[in-house]
């Protein structure tokens, strides 16, 4: 998951609204959303290498997001996959605040990530690079590949675009989040990270929605959850940047 746009609380119909993204290699095998076999509370994608998952909800209404830190010093380091952090997590009764203690005593057995965590109701933030623990306020968050708002481009865009729709409706409509996430315009140069990767792979990042001949944009996720519990979740898979298949799913949180 590369990018993760949400609205936390500060809504007059939703307690939770998320716009996220998926980038991986177009090569990489993946099971499109659905609630697994052998987890039948948890509904996400899967990860068909390691097994493991970036975004899930549980029926019972936890919570969790995980996205890749970007560092090419540690591109090819082999570690545990990050994958199953998440899974971990939404297929346990951990606190949210022990499970982050859990992380970050191994924390060094995973390359760099971030991990939004939590339920419906209240959301922290960890990464295992400076090892920032916090409880996310209410409003418009956006993560990527570095820490939680950081101003890169897509960033601010998608944390603009997100609060001015969520400000001005009331009630969602999923297609205008999914409009959102496929924003494919490059950010100008002036305003690129340098995350070592390079000018020309910076440009080809820097968008919402990635497009390149064999790594992009592989699904993305809209997520919302109202104030009666009511959860609606809906995946897009796409196939080198072409839409392919488009899961629903809607049940309400049990606690």
């Amino acid at each position: 998951m590369c990018l993760i746009n949400f609205h936390l609380q500060n809504h007059p119909n939703y307690k939770l609204i998320v716009a996220a993204n998926r980038d991986e290699f177009y090569a990489r095998p993946t099971r499109p959303a659905q609630f697994w076999e052998d987890e039948p509370n948890l509904l996400a994608g899967r990860d068909l290498v390691q097994m493991g998952t970036w975004l899930g909800i549980t029926k019972s209404g936890r919570f969790a997001a995980l996205t890749n830190y970007r560092d090419p010093a540690q591109f090819g380091v082999v570690k545990r996959s990050r994958g199953e952090i998440v899974q971990n997590f939404l297929v346990e009764d951990t606190s949210p605040l022990d499970y982050i203690q859990q992380l970050s005593e191994n924390k060094d057995l995973y390359n760099g990530f971030n991990i939004v965590i939590g339920n419906t109701d209240r959301l922290h933030y960890y990464n295992n690079i400076n090892h920032q623990v916090m409880d996310i306020p209410k409003g418009t968050h956006g993560l990527s590949n570095h820490f939680l708002n950081t101003p890169w481009p897509k960033v601010t865009k998608g944390k603009i675009m997100l609060k001015d729709y969520v400000t001005k409706n009331e009630i969602v409509d999923a297609d205008e989040l999914f409009t959102i996430l496929l924003n494919a315009e490059l950010a100008e140069d002036e305003n690129l990270p340098n995350t070592g990767v390079g000018l020309e792979l910076e440009r080809q990042l820097s968008p919402l929605f990635i497009q390149t001949p064999d790594y992009g944009t592989r699904c993305s996720t809209v997520l919302f959850v109202d104030h009666d519990n009511n959860v609606t979740f809906i995946e897009r898979t796409y196939e080198n940047g072409q839409l392919k298949l488009e899961n629903n799913y809607s049940f309400q949180i049990s606690y």
